[in-house]
């Protein structure tokens, strides 16, 4: 189980809103994966992964799939405090994890992973990793993965 942040190059806070609440008086469970997914495209920026759909570039980010395990409910006031990072490269995708922590209670809230695939839009199919991804996720995570 992971108990910090330790391994995560990329690390955002969000601050829990009243609203984001439930009928059982905690964060929804949809909000966590807002969060995630706020962090998962600031991530995509930061490896200068092109996010507007409309440059003409021969490939965009698409999530192909992704799950949640809830461990600790969020409430208001809170800041949602969001790792994320890539664990995995493959020849036609990634896979990134991320993880959501209580600020107020220092402890692990939530833990998701996620596949993302490389899709043309114009053409409107999936196409292999881009090489420049692969370069930009090796800078900001600072190692080289091995692809298969």
């Amino acid at each position: 189980m992971i108990t910090n942040l330790d391994n995560f190059k990329l690390i955002l806070k969000y601050p829990v809103q009243w609203g984001e609440m439930d009928a059982a008086n905690h964060v929804n469970n949809l909000v966590y994966m807002r969060y995630m997914e706020s962090a998962r495209i600031a991530y995509f920026e930061k490896i200068k992964m092109d996010t507007t759909f409309t440059s003409g570039e021969s490939a965009g980010p698409i999530l192909a799939w992704q799950d949640c395990k809830y461990i600790y409910p969020l409430t208001y006031p809170d800041t949602a405090v969001v790792g994320i990072r890539t664990i995995e490269i493959l020849k036609d995708r990634f896979k990134m994890e991320a993880v959501v922590f209580s600020e107020k209670h220092n402890r692990l809230a939530a833990l998701s992973k996620q596949i993302i695939i490389p899709y043309n839009y114009k053409s409107l199919q999936k196409v292999e990793l881009p090489e420049s991804w692969i370069k930009h996720i090796e800078l900001l995570e600072g190692h080289t993965f091995p692809t298969s």
